[in-house]
């Protein structure tokens, strides 16, 4: 099924419909006109199914990064010429996802193109190179990269908080808009390429975060990978952000969410329990939330370098020359080497201080130690850029001043572009290369640090040095950044402070030979089976992983605007008619009907827990009908339910989840399990009592048959984990007693073994066929996990019901279940038993009137 929706409120326009077929024939433009969009997307698109099988079979794989991996240039006869970007890793990972994989590009180009030639590049990109471009006014591209993403979320995820106007700014809700704005079009360009059942669609980083939630809104079923290449940070410092709900939510929209360290992977976790409720389970080694049915996946996962692409680079002569002419300039001094962006993040300053401070206490290292320091261009602007030049050009020329003297200069500062055979010279020659970033995502400066010192034969002979003997590298870098994880050889520092990367540095010179090279071989043989090709493989193979039971799963769309997501459930699962139960109710004889209380009878979270005249009413209504044996099940105590429902006198009620069950007022109060005492209470309650006082927010609720422990009030995380303790302590101290420990959200609860809502249902079907009466009319209705026993009973309960029984498990709320039904909440809940027991009456009024 095609679908083609633009959003209203940016008034995006297109030619025509879009191709979705491979061959190659003329795609619409999507007109990207200027203007702001809004947060709520057209609601028309809410839930566009891919349902139609594909008819293409080839494999694809749809890249989506903020910039193309093209380069651009302008001739001299005006028109243009465009090259692949070797260095860009959009391009590199090509190498990773196989031959049988087709590749298209969606980005936009570095270089401004006149609307006017818009059409013909667009055209000629994607017959060449197979690339989409996404053409962007200039304004709006000044908001969205320089604006949201280089002023907002790029120093937010490296830490920095905008305490002052100084630093990022305050949240500026325009460039906000314009973000959302850029992530439609985007996905406007996805969609005019895409074959949504047969495509991989993958995502790169920060600039496109909320892009899964437009893809997902026109496709329920796409296969959909983000990859995050900046840190995540803790959750103490993401949940300032304005818009945090919107991009967590955005993000899960995805199958497959990757990132660099399980740091990172640990901080985006921590903000999903914090912010949205959402746990994770680890299983089989695979990290996954459960997202409304969906299990959206967690991969941790280094990106590597294109070793192929550093080596051939390496054998050019141009580079071979660099090295002659570098080994000539530092003959007889041990080189130093950063190389780094010229931004706040990446510690120069830092750096530079601690090469300072090395000469300083060590007098032997001067004249004989150089530190070269290459500074690329800043990919941000503003203040704090400027302020980063001035203090590195300062600091560089008061340590030249202190320490230089003719044919030595102890910082070498290039902050002009290198070409890369520069740039690989530079690492060939250096003893030690110096990583001192203060945040970093990954930064690979190391691992291609690693590649060139393993050099090559003629890299060899031009340093004299003998081919047969192992090569050596030393590596100081941060603990702050991204690859630091997987160097194990390296010497690791915190960038802040000085004298400890100054001795760090000394160190790393006076290590042995030997060692030099056994760290070496260590870093060599992890980068070159770790590289970008491994990366982009496993994350494909994860993706397919991922949404391997896309088809099979039911899906539809929930929500407006960011707040969208989709439900993805078994096909059999399906919202509750009224006309289609009551129609069965009026046919049936023997009706058991089986209500849970909270979550059910009562909305969640509200301030009264008191049943409301209304549904005491219908519950009446329903108790008086003959046919009918009604149950409340609840894991309440059986004093306050007795108080509640005073008035139903024909009702049965099941207290404490089944453990003591009355048949209507006038019965007895009986015991589900036999249970010669409750010793075990002495000895867990003490247990509770210790992680009651060690956990604020947290309490015990002590029942006649159960003692439950409840950490609703309490710090998710801290709760969580105390929970996990709490369980297995429980597990250990009462190994030996008739207990069981359960663990549900917000609660550890010990209650006697076999005790379960299931028993009361099992109970009452047996007790109604021992009656001769046998149930024709099932009906189960409960909120949570506790009710699952229930609707397991009733499905397989075939024995004890008639041939032609009609069975109706229903779950409150849209979410996996083992019951077949669900209504959306207590509202829906109380019209349908409203109807059920104007079924009664009418009944009832019908049975009264005289035969004729």
């Amino acid at each position: 099924m095609v679908s083609r929706s633009y959003s209203n409120l940016l008034d995006l326009t297109s030619c025509g419909s879009p191709s979705f077929g491979r061959e190659k024939k003329r795609l619409p433009r999507v007109a990207t006109v200027a203007g702001v969009l809004s947060e709520l997307d057209d609601e028309s698109s809410n839930s566009v199914g891919s349902d139609t099988p594909s008819s293409v079979s080839q494999e694809r794989m749809i890249i989506v990064g903020n910039q193309l991996p093209l380069r651009a240039r302008r001739k001299d006869n005006g028109t243009w010429e465009f090259t692949w970007d070797e260095d860009s890793l959009l391009l590199q990972l090509k190498d990773g996802l196989g031959d049988d994989v087709e590749t298209i590009y969606i980005g936009c180009l570095k270089e401004e193109i006149e609307p006017s030639e818009q059409d013909d590049v667009a055209q000629y990109l994607l017959d060449t190179f197979k690339c989409v471009p996404t053409f962007l006014p200039p304004e709006l591209f000044s908001k969205f990269y320089h604006g949201f993403c280089k002023q907002h979320l790029w120093p937010l995820f490296h830490y920095m908080l905008p305490l002052s106007p100084d630093l990022g700014g305050r949240f500026d809700r325009s460039l906000w808009q314009a973000y959302v704005s850029v992530n439609k079009i985007f996905a406007d360009k996805v969609m005019e390429v895409i074959s949504p059942d047969d495509d991989f669609v993958w995502v790169h980083d920060y600039h496109l975060m909320v892009l899964p939630t437009f893809l997902r809104k026109r496709f329920n079923r796409v296969r959909l990978g983000f990859f995050l290449h900046s840190p995540f940070p803790s959750s103490e410092i993401y949940r300032t952000l304005p818009v945090r709900d919107e991009l967590l939510r955005a993000l899960l929209n995805s199958d497959l969410i990757g990132f660099h360290t399980f740091d990172y992977a640990r901080h985006f976790l921590s903000c999903c329990s914090r912010m949205l409720g959402i746990s994770y389970q680890s299983k089989r080694g695979y990290i996954g939330l459960e997202y409304y049915g969906r299990t959206v996946s967690i991969k941790i996962l280094p990106v590597g370098i294109h070793i192929g692409q550093l080596q051939s680079v390496m054998s050019l002569p141009e580079t071979e020359s660099k090295v002659a002419e570098l080994k000539k300039q530092f003959r007889d001094q041990t080189v130093l080497l950063g190389v780094d962006d010229m931004d706040i993040f990446k510690g120069i300053s830092l750096k530079l201080l601690a090469m300072e401070q090395l000469l300083l206490q060590h007098p032997d290292k001067r004249g004989r130690v150089v530190l070269v320091q290459i500074a690329n261009p800043a990919r941000g602007r503003g203040k704090d850029v400027q302020e980063v030049q001035s203090e590195t050009y300062a600091t560089v020329k008061r340590i030249n001043n202190t320490f230089g003297r003719s044919g030595y200069t102890p910082v070498v500062l290039i902050d002009t572009p290198l070409q890369s055979y520069e740039r690989i010279a530079y690492y060939v020659i250096a003893e030690c290369c110096l990583v001192t970033a203060v945040r970093d995502g990954m930064n690979l400066i190391p691992y291609e640090y690693i590649i060139c010192r393993q050099g090559s034969e003629k890299i060899d002979e031009i340093l004299g040095t003998d081919p047969l003997i192992q090569k050596r590298s030393m590596l100081v870098v941060s603990e702050f950044i991204g690859c630091s994880p997987s160097l194990s050889g390296a010497i690791r520092v915190n960038p802040w402070n000085i004298d400890a990367v100054a001795e760090a540095m000394d160190s790393a010179l006076m290590v042995p030979e030997a060692e030099k090279q056994m760290r070496h071989e260590k870093h060599y043989r992890y980068v070159s089976t770790h590289d970008v090709a491994y990366w982009a493989r496993s994350f494909l193979q994860d993706l397919e992983r991922a949404c391997r039971d896309h088809l099979r799963r039911r899906c539809w769309g929930i929500g407006f605007g960011l707040g969208f997501r989709v439900i993805a459930l078994d096909p059999n699962f399906r919202k509750l008619s009224v006309e289609h139960i009551v129609s069965a109710y009026k046919r049936t004889r023997h009706r058991a009907i089986l209500l849970d209380y909270d979550g059910t009878m009562v909305q969640p979270g509200s301030m009264s827990t008191t049943p409301n005249a209304e549904a005491v009413g219908i519950l009446n209504i329903l108790c008086r009908d003959t046919k009918n044996c009604v149950f409340i099940v609840s894991g309440r105590e059986r004093r306050t339910l007795t108080e509640w429902f005073s008035s139903c006198e024909r009702m049965g009620i099941a207290a404490e989840h089944g453990y003591f069950v009355r048949t209507n007022q006038n019965a007895e109060w009986e015991t589900c399990v036999p249970v010669p005492d409750f010793e075990w209470k002495q000895i867990a309650e003490p247990v509770m009592q210790l992680y009651m006082e060690t956990t604020d927010g947290s309490n015990i609720e002590a029942k006649e048959s159960a003692l439950v422990w409840n950490y609703q009030y309490a710090d998710r995380d801290f709760g969580s984990c105390q929970a996990k303790e709490l369980f297995d302590h429980l597990e250990s101290v009462l190994a030996n007693e008739p207990v069981s420990v359960k663990s549900s959200p917000n609660i550890v609860e010990v209650k006697p073994q076999g005790v379960s809502k299931g028993i009361v249902a099992e109970r009452l079907l047996s007790t109604m066929k021992q009656k001769g009466v046998i149930p024709d009319f099932v009906l189960c209705i409960g909120d949570d996990r506790s009710d699952e026993d229930m609707f397991g009973v009733i499905m397989n309960a075939r024995a004890l019901l008639s041939p032609v029984a009609e069975v109706f498990p229903c779950t409150v709320g849209q979410k996996p279940s083992k019951a077949k039904y669900y209504l959306e909440d207590t509202s829906e809940i109380l019209r349908m038993l409203q109807g059920l027991a104007n079924a009664s009456e009418q009944s009832t009024r019908t049975s009264s009137l005289p035969s004729h």
